[in-house]
């Protein structure tokens, strides 16, 4: 059986593949297409985690609130999490609230006593990547191969193309991964009849 491209490794070997490279076995291992890798990997694969908000990358955890008073605009400022790549919302008791962030911290307006929860999209590791993530960030590597390794620009906008494609067809996918949602009409309706 062939192997799955759960790690950093196999996803680049793959993508130098893609496009009539040779495979990687390590980012060091003098190869120019492992120098494209090294250089870049990291920086497409983050970038690919934040364009939208992937439901295998997004976790949600409780803030720890900062003695330094917050200035301006809010009352209180939060610690963000190390690992946060972008942050989706804050919520107190389940309730969506406004807030601003500013470096490693969010602002909003909270008593000392309320639980705040950030929503957001971490650096997940690769082995937890869905196949339809996994093959989106394989194209979107190749198309940056093939301008660097094979010095092919209608192989690149090719493989562009195709990653593009497949980045839409992830995002719908992973828009299934949670209950649907409802639309309530109720207020449409009402409003409609008076």
């Amino acid at each position: 059986m062939p192997d799955v491209a759960n790690t950093a490794i196999k996803i680049c070997s793959r993508s130098s593949i893609l496009i009539g490279g040779e495979a990687i076995q390590s980012f060091t291992d003098g190869t120019t297409e492992s120098d494209v890798a090294n250089s870049i990997y990291e920086d497409i694969a983050r970038s690919s985690l934040t364009t939208t908000r992937w439901r295998f990358a997004t976790t949600q955890v409780q803030l720890s609130r900062l003695t330094d008073v917050a200035t301006s605009r809010y009352d209180a400022a939060y610690q963000l999490p190390s690992d946060m790549l972008m942050l989706n919302s804050l919520t107190i008791n389940d309730t969506i609230i406004k807030y601003d962030t500013y470096t490693d911290k969010a602002f909003c307006n909270a008593v000392e006593t309320d639980v705040v929860m950030a929503d957001y999209v971490f650096r997940v590791g690769e082995e937890h990547w869905p196949p339809y993530f996994t093959l989106a960030v394989e194209l979107a590597l190749a198309g940056i191969f093939a301008v660097s390794v094979a010095r092919d620009a209608q192989l690149a906008s090719a493989m562009e193309a195709r990653a593009e494609i497949q980045m839409r067809r992830a995002k719908t996918l992973d828009s299934q991964q949670q209950t649907t949602r409802k639309l309530h009409t109720s207020r449409f309706i009402s409003q409609r009849r008076s």
